[in-house]
């Protein structure tokens, strides 16, 4: 899917979340009704409260503030 966002997007790729849980991005989707992007990522440890996640891009791809520092809220550590 070509995507125009600076943030690196990689179908298949495994990401790192800033809390150092790990995510495979599965795909891009569009709201049905805002049709904002969204991102599909499956869950790659045991969560009980589910494996398949959607957030919007533009928070997937957002910098937060740890510890006073910025860091990205997913990083890509592999591309597949």
């Amino acid at each position: 899917m070509n995507i125009h966002h600076p943030f690196e997007l990689i179908i298949g790729g495994l990401y790192e979340h800033y809390k150092g849980n790990r995510y495979r991005l599965m795909n891009v989707a569009k709201h049905s009704e805002t049709l904002e992007l969204m991102v599909v990522y499956e869950c790659l440890y045991d969560n009980p409260e589910g494996l398949i996640w959607v957030r919007p891009l533009s928070m997937f791809s957002e910098v937060v503030e740890v510890k006073g520092q910025k860091v990205p809220r997913f990083k890509l550590i592999r591309s597949s």
